[in-house]
């Protein structure tokens, strides 16, 4: 019973760290934006997507979140999300599409390219198999 306390103990303090290393917030216009929301939206985006595709290690992409930029995009080479203003929405879309990023490592899409090839290679019409 104990050791199960430590360890749940453990987990609430470790979790944050995760977030830290993974989410970091650069707010240009000192914004009014509750840290908290932000990493609970984080977590909530990342699992999502494990869940849609059924990923069972851990995804906790790295993501910049900027606030106060030009206008509102994803910056995928530099793992931004750049907003003009807080979005809870934009902002876990951009979880989403940057933790998905990372399930399509460049083999995966290169072998995910030759499937396709090799798919299209291996129909034939009808016309053709009645000649």
């Amino acid at each position: 019973m104990i050791n199960a306390v430590k360890v749940v103990f453990l987990l609430a303090l470790g979790t944050p760290c995760l977030a830290q290393e993974g989410l970091t917030i650069d707010n240009k216009n000192n914004e009014k934006v509750s840290v908290a929301e932000t990493e609970k939206i984080y977590y909530s985006a990342c699992s999502v997507v494990r869940e849609e595709f059924d990923v069972k290690r851990p995804m906790l992409p790295r993501v910049k979140l900027v606030l106060g930029a030009e206008r509102d995009e994803i910056g995928l080479d530099q793992r931004e999300i750049r907003l003009t203003t807080w979005d809870r929405y934009l902002f876990a879309q951009g979880v989403v599409v940057l933790t998905f990023a990372d399930l399509l490592t460049w083999d995966r899409k290169i072998a995910m390219t030759k499937r396709a090839v090799n798919w299209a290679d291996a129909t034939v019409e009808i016309e053709r198999l009645a000649k």
